[in-house]
């Protein structure tokens, strides 16, 4: 099994928890100003195809595909894809001239709506053109299964240069072969792990005892404040069943505005960004007088990938943390104080459950017990109606210089991240020189005008400048 490597953890269960409705790729929304190119560089997307083609040894989530195990007895395999057609996964899209970002953002929603062929690597890049000013934008979709938001940087970084001169790229010392193992030997390697079962889950479920026994008596600590529970968020518009469809909103604010009140408040760029989603939030809701009166509870991602992680610990090093948005409190300084405060009070929990815990139960649950679980869940709506949470929230920081992708300068970029039943809007961050781009992606039945929650992002930061500088 040394030619191919197994699928780990989260990296499965993104595999095993997709369905119609519940996708779960990334994605991005680049834009581009072509003017920079050198003299006699391709049109934006024959510049695209080359960089990709003369790079793709450089960029190891272009290049592989599923291998499933029979049954789904066991977590699925990556193997080496030795006859990628760029083509296929590289798109042409235009734009009725002049698009603006709202014509931008439906390109972006269509194209996030649809999941991706399995039977290739699971990646696409659309090179869109017609947008105002000449412009071109790249929109990118990749499974998260082989892919995190680290990684994602890590990626950017091997697809983008520092000036608008391509740096040389040196050709692969391999030429890649088909590492495909056979349907037998991956059954039996599917069954040899079965008969291993009982020990590994004994052992994890010893340790997630143990983990609770210390949750338990920090909590109790006089003083100490716990962090929200699974399924004790409120019921709230943003918990529906998902559809099929997906709107996109593009929004951007001044990193300069957000460190002044980082300073002043002694806040994290991460707090800032948890209580511009929340005052987003906030204001969406009470002004069609449904805002729960209990506050509503993110879900935050949080890496805990070291530096000696690779693709045989698995791609998806993530920890979460349950954190209040403190919704109920119509002060702005004060509801990012409390923002603040449950985001410590997270942060002292997930220490305590350690960075692999997690990874080792998803480890334990291959697809023939994940995907039925998760079907049972969605047809009986338990999500509807006690959600774990009622949105995800993302950030991650990128380059503080500009880049440069096939001599274009990328002049934006807005990230997006998956939906889910419960709790359908993701709002996603990225830092990228002088500015924080977001990139919020909603089901069109539960957020159907999430571009306003875009637009207002800017707003929310000034006046939580005004109270707080």
């Amino acid at each position: 099994m040394s030619a191919s490597t197994r699928a780990r953890g989260l990296d499965s269960v993104f595999l095993s928890l997709e369905s119609q409705t519940n996708l779960f790729h990334v994605g991005a929304v680049t834009v581009l100003d072509p003017t920079t190119a050198p003299p006699g560089t391709p049109d934006p997307y024959d510049a695209m195809c080359r960089v990709v083609e003369e790079r793709l040894h450089l960029l190891g989530p272009f290049r592989r595909r599923l291998a499933g195990v029979p049954l789904g007895v066991d977590h699925p395999y990556w193997v080496e894809d030795a006859d990628i057609d760029v083509g296929f996964h590289l798109r042409r899209g235009h734009l009725p001239r002049p698009g603006g970002p709202a014509e931008l953002a439906a390109y972006a929603a269509d194209v996030l709506s649809r999941p991706l062929d399995r039977t290739r690597p699971l990646w696409e890049i659309h090179v869109v053109e017609g947008l105002a000013g000449d412009l071109v934008a790249g929109v990118t979709k990749i499974h998260h299964s082989v892919i995190d938001g680290v990684g994602g940087v890590e990626l950017t970084a091997n697809l983008m240069d520092l000036t608008p001169d391509p740096a040389p790229t040196s050709p692969p010392e391999d030429q890649p072969t088909d590492t495909r193992p056979s349907t037998a030997l991956l059954a039996a390697e599917g069954v040899r792990r079965m008969t291993s079962f009982g020990v590994r889950a004994t052992a994890t479920a010893v340790d997630a005892a143990g983990v609770a026994v210390r949750i338990g008596a920090r909590n109790r600590r006089p003083g100490a404040t716990a962090p929200p529970a699974p399924f004790t968020a409120p019921r709230s518009p943003l918990g529906a069943r998902l559809g099929t469809r997906r709107a996109v909103g593009l929004g951007r604010v001044e990193r300069a505005e957000v460190d002044k009140v980082r300073a002043a408040t002694g806040a994290t760029v991460n707090d800032v960004i948890l209580f511009l989603a929340a005052s987003v939030l906030r204001e969406h809701l009470a002004e069609r007088g449904e805002l729960p009166d209990k506050p509503l509870v993110a879900f935050v991602p949080v890496s805990v990938r070291s530096e000696h992680d690779t693709l045989d610990t698995g791609v998806n090093k993530l920890s979460a943390m349950l954190v209040s948005l403190a919704t109920t409190i119509a002060d702005p300084r004060a509801r990012l104080a409390a923002i603040h405060d449950s985001v410590r009070n997270a942060k002292d929990q997930d220490r305590i459950v350690g960075p692999t815990l997690a990874e080792r139960v998803t480890d334990l649950l291959p697809p023939a017990v994940m995907t039925p679980a998760t079907q049972l869940v969605r047809r009986t709506g338990l999500l509807e109606r006690h959600p774990l949470f009622n949105v995800v929230v993302s950030s991650f920081p990128g380059s503080p210089m500009p880049l440069y992708c096939a001599g274009a300068k990328m002049l934006a970029y807005h990230p997006f991240g998956p939906i889910v039943d419960g709790a359908g809007l993701n709002i996603t961050a990225m830092s990228y020189v002088d500015h924080i781009g977001f990139g919020l992606l909603a089901d069109t039945a539960t957020v159907p005008d999430v571009d306003a929650l875009a637009h207002r992002l800017p707003e929310a930061l000034t006046q939580l400048a005004k109270e707080a500088v």
